[in-house]
């Protein structure tokens, strides 16, 4: 599976963005997709993932109510709506792909990053 993540960029503080992550691949439809984020210096922190259905969504706490991870599986595309955002949700932000959505420590696939600032 390979995952082309795209649509950071630089917003003020209670601004709003949205990521998208292409995924391509023979099976790509049949894998969950998911958010991750990390902070020069920091570990890799968990933001949102979705299962291959859409049906089932799980959200990091510092994220609920704020973000909201979709998915058009006709075109193999996982979006994350970032909305209120704050400087502390600057960071790069990482889609990845695993047969099992609850695995949050070893997704198999990982896309690119792309940076997100968030001023104050």
């Amino acid at each position: 599976v390979q995952l082309q993540a795209s649509g950071g960029g630089l917003v003020q503080a209670g601004g709003s963005l949205r990521l998208s992550c292409a995924a391509s691949g023979r099976t790509s439809s049949s894998y969950a997709l998911g958010w991750f984020r990390q902070v020069l210096g920091k570990e890799r922190d968990f933001v949102a993932t979705i299962s291959w259905t859409g049906g089932s969504t799980i959200y990091a706490d510092s994220v609920k109510g704020r973000f909201t991870i979709s998915r058009d599986n006709a075109k193999n595309t996982v979006y994350l709506q970032m909305n209120s955002l704050k400087p502390e949700d600057t960071a790069v932000y990482y889609c990845a792909a695993d047969r099992d959505m609850s695995n949050l420590a070893g997704y198999d696939y990982w896309g690119q990053g792309t940076l997100v600032t968030v001023s104050s």
